[in-house]
């Protein structure tokens, strides 16, 4: 009967190096990654942060539209005709400078033969004083800013996104870790049970406790494992790379907070300040579309009945000042509705302000209670690997229930867990910290 158990011990090992072999090939390719190398990766390759660089760079050139409020505008153009009708038939020779006596014989006034005209015209129109134009610029040249700082602050909000990412698959690294500890204890476990059973001094009931002890540990490694790749296809999103590696990272350390006040200076209320500027300058816009404007035309001219021979010219110049008396009450609602979004826009700015001062209080809050936390959990995994300890030398003498060890291994696994995820929060607030604490970090 031994020598059958310990064939099958054999063959079970057998099977367990081939599927070990299987799992090792099955593995994701792995390379160390620092924080560092990490945020500067997701710095350049985020698809946020492009998306982000480009809404500056459409800002931008809608900002360089309006330089046409400072530049001429100038067009050309080759027409070809032919015409019988009277009046555009003299209209042309006037414009070729070819009328003679004989044109205005009244026969050929009424019915003139059919006439040739190709002519070029060059148009110009130069603004001279449109000032409602000029407030349009400032406002788009605010919202061009706006966009700026929105870049600034998305590759703030993406550093803090990969801390967060790079704290998840330390504390994946460090949870798999813990789990591997424990199932080499929960084996040693078992082996002893099982030695305890074979000798009669225990019952069969506590060494299937054991195994599901065993099985329920390496369930729960399994999902670490998982974890692990999990997190590191999460770095790969973030930082622009296909996934399907595993990436090897420093060990989870204890980081700890300095003293960071709020700052009015943040980008996002740099941006939303801008915005209110911008509609202001709208608004402003609107009220000035009232005034009279001032703009300069010129054309010149070269006409002639042949394609290619120009021996007509002609040129026109002239300035001109208009005014919209009255368009409705368009313009009216429009500034209307340019101060509403001001007014929008400021209560938005308000309510940001009340929202990073409530949240910076809890995280500092939340800052004192894990460090009171961590100082519990510190002693109490102490305490709980001091039972392990004493419980396994007394289960190895015959003094102690299987149950009990189980339960002082769980226990200690448990707090070794629950330690590690203090550690996690701790570091993870102190990053968000630094987030909304941030002034302008990325800003040239």
């Amino acid at each position: 009967m031994k020598r059958m158990k310990r064939k099958w011990k054999v063959l079970f090992t057998f099977v367990l190096m081939l599927t070990s072999g299987v799992s090792v090939l099955a593995q994701n390719e792995a390379r160390f990654l620092s924080l560092e190398e990490a945020v500067s990766m997701a710095l350049k390759g985020n698809k946020q942060i492009a998306v982000s660089v480009l809404d500056e760079q459409i800002a931008s050139s809608d900002y360089r539209k309006m330089d046409a409020v400072f530049l001429p505008k100038v067009s050309a153009s080759y027409t070809a005709m032919q015409t019988n009708n009277p009046l555009n038939v003299f209209g042309a020779k006037l414009q070729q400078q070819s009328v003679t006596a004989a044109d205005f014989n009244p026969a050929i006034l009424n019915d003139p033969s059919a006439q040739n005209d190709f002519g070029v015209r060059i148009d110009m129109q130069m603004p001279l004083l449109n000032v409602d134009q000029l407030y349009t610029r400032k406002a788009l040249s605010a919202q061009k800013d706006a966009a700026q700082y929105g870049t600034v602050r998305t590759k703030e909000y993406i550093t803090f996104e990969m801390k967060k990412a790079y704290l998840q698959l330390q504390l994946a690294y460090q949870q798999k870790g813990l789990l591997e500890e424990a199932f080499q204890t929960a084996n040693t476990i078992y082996n002893s049970t099982e030695r305890f059973f074979e000798q009669g001094l225990i019952r069969k009931s506590d060494l299937l406790n054991a195994k599901v002890h065993m099985s329920s540990v390496e369930t729960e490694l399994e999902k670490a494992k998982s974890n692990v790749s999990n997190a590191s296809d999460y770095l790969s999103l973030l930082m622009g790379q296909p996934s399907g590696v595993d990436y090897v990272v420093d060990k989870l350390a204890l980081n700890f907070p300095s003293q960071r006040p709020l700052s009015t200076e943040r980008v996002d209320f740099l941006a939303m300040e801008k915005a209110v500027e911008a509609s202001d300058m709208m608004a402003k816009s609107a009220s000035l579309s009232l005034l009279p404007k001032l703009n300069a035309f010129g054309s010149y001219q070269l006409n002639d009945s042949k394609a290619i021979e120009f021996n007509s010219q002609s040129y026109l110049v002239g300035v001109q000042l208009s005014w919209n008396l009255f368009n409705g009450t368009q313009t009216i609602h429009t500034i209307h509705s340019h101060k509403l979004m001001s007014a929008k826009l400021k209560e938005q700015l308000s309510g940001q302000l009340s929202q990073a001062q409530l949240e910076w209080n809890k995280t500092n809050r939340d800052l004192e209670n894990l460090t009171f936390e961590l100082r519990q959990q510190t002693d109490i995994v102490k305490q709980a690997s001091e039972a392990l300890r004493i419980i396994q030398n007394r289960y190895e003498q015959g003094l102690e229930k299987t149950s009990d060890l189980l339960v002082a291994q769980t226990q200690l696994s448990e707090q070794q867990m629950s330690y590690a995820a203090t550690v996690f929060k701790q570091n993870l607030n102190v990053a968000y910290l630094e987030f909304i604490t941030s002034s302008n970090s990325y800003q040239n």
